[in-house]
């Protein structure tokens, strides 16, 4: 699978040379876990369909209810379609140096203890509804004149959501220019029960796949696969054992893409067949 760099892949030349930039994303056909490399933070609001983000230690979904903050970097994401077969998408991207002027200049650091979240949901009202209006008229506008009232605009959001969320908005924002490296180990142990496949892991990680697999057996002392597949299956075997989940209702979440598949892993680990237990 391909891995897309945005927002480069929405310019004609691919070059990209600014610190604001709007983009109206409109599809017709569902994308499932297109490899994203994030080069700017980015606000996704979303108008028509639904978005599932994956990261390393967590995914979110969101609709046309709510907007999102995405980290510039390495996530999979999903465009779902809407009962009309269509999918539109408002982006907003920007710069570090953008965000650094803007805390800079409104921002006073917080001491949080608080787990920062990986994004950060917006919920939707009537400011978010006349923003993005005003995008749209400033988009139709003169190249200088929008990047100049796009710069204002874009504090005046972020001036908008720091009064609506307080801190938490703060805080989160912070973390996108001080953003502590988390432990290979940390990250791998995020993932145990999640749907992701070894190349998919090995991406949010911002590793080739081999070179995942050399740092994980250095870690574990174990292929990727195996030690996997064996966490999997001893979560699958006291689920079952617990009796009130079938096969069928856990197989996905442990990462196996058919019900007949986790069975015949199943057997070959215990001996027996899911539906015994």
């Amino acid at each position: 699978m391909r891995i897309e760099n945005i927002p480069e892949s929405y310019i004609a030349n691919g070059n990209l040379n600014k610190n604001l930039f709007i983009y109206d994303l409109k599809m017709t056909e569902t994308a499932i876990k297109t490899k994203v490399n994030l080069n700017m933070h980015m606000f996704s609001f979303l108008q028509v369909g639904k978005k599932q983000v994956h990261f390393l230690d967590t995914s979110v979904i969101v609709d046309n209810k709510q907007s999102i903050l995405i980290p510039k970097g390495n996530c999979l994401w999903s465009e779902l379609l809407d009962k009309e077969n269509t999918y539109y998408c408002k982006l907003l991207f920007f710069s570090e140096q953008q965000l650094i002027d803007f805390l800079n200049k409104h921002v006073t650091k917080e001491n949080s203890s608080k787990k920062i979240p990986s994004y950060f949901v917006i919920e939707n009202d009537t400011y978010i509804t006349a923003y993005l209006n005003s995008l749209t008229s400033i988009s139709n506008s003169s190249m200088e004149f929008t990047e100049n009232l796009l710069t204002v605009k874009f504090e005046e959001l972020l001036l908008y959501l720091q009064s609506k969320y307080k801190n938490d908005f703060n805080n989160y924002l912070l973390s996108l220019v001080h953003k502590e490296k988390t432990s290979f180990k940390y990250n791998i142990e995020q993932n145990i029960y999640s749907s992701l496949s070894l190349e998919e892991i090995a991406f949010l990680c911002n590793m080739s796949l081999s070179t995942f697999k050399r740092h994980f057996i250095k870690e574990y002392n174990l292929s990727p696969g195996k030690w996997f597949r064996e966490k999997r299956l001893l979560k699958a075997k006291t689920i079952l054992e617990e009796g009130k989940l079938k096969a069928s209702d856990i197989y996905l979440e442990l990462g196996y893409s058919n019900l007949q598949n986790f069975s015949s892993a199943f057997k070959s680990r215990f001996g027996i067949s899911p539906s015994s237990i």
